[in-house]
């Protein structure tokens, strides 16, 4: 049985859990999100919980399994706390700016990066080297991270770039003269 697929999904207070067939839809004090899971899982919203059970155990329904139940978690999740994600700006001149709805990123081009932001996402710039990416949905919020790292990704020689605050660089040494 998949570790994952049989925990059950904690729903806490202020978050409303409605399914409609194999559609389901929360609601939380951030948002609402709504999503259409595979409809070989068994899905009961229970007293304070959600659990999902699959119908075999055949190689299918197990990765289906964990992957309903994760889905379901990360929909929880959003509603009621949100996810982030923060991006580092490292490199002479390379700065984040954002007016409205466009984050514009200078990255050592000859010309500014222009980034619309997608609707669900909130970005601030705390400093001019820092951004953080907030939103309700973990895969919007990963993918528009994602986007903006792919503008200029860190380069291995003098960390250069864009890249995640947990992440490491791990460096090369450049070339030595005669």
């Amino acid at each position: 049985m998949s570790r994952i697929g049989k925990l059950p999904v904690a729903i806490p207070s202020g978050v409303k859990v409605s399914l409609n067939g194999s559609e389901i839809s929360v609601q939380g004090p951030k948002g609402s999100l709504c999503q259409l899971l595979p409809e070989r899982m068994i899905i009961a919203v229970e007293a304070e919980q959600i659990v999902v059970t699959r119908p075999t155990d055949s190689k299918q329904d197990s990765a289906l399994h964990g992957l309903s139940r994760s889905l379901i978690n990360n929909m929880v999740v959003g509603v009621s706390v949100g996810f982030t994600r923060e991006l580092e700006i490292n490199g002479v001149g390379y700065r984040a700016e954002l007016s409205g709805k466009v984050l514009t990123l200078s990255l050592g081009y000859s010309h500014p990066v222009v980034y619309e932001i997608p609707k669900g996402i909130e970005i601030e710039v705390v400093k001019q080297t820092r951004v953080i990416i907030k939103g309700i949905d973990k895969q919007l919020v990963g993918s528009t991270a994602a986007k903006i790292r792919s503008f200029r990704k860190p380069e291995p020689y003098k960390g250069k770039g864009v890249k995640y605050a947990e992440e490491r660089i791990l460096r090369k040494a450049g070339k030595t003269g005669k």
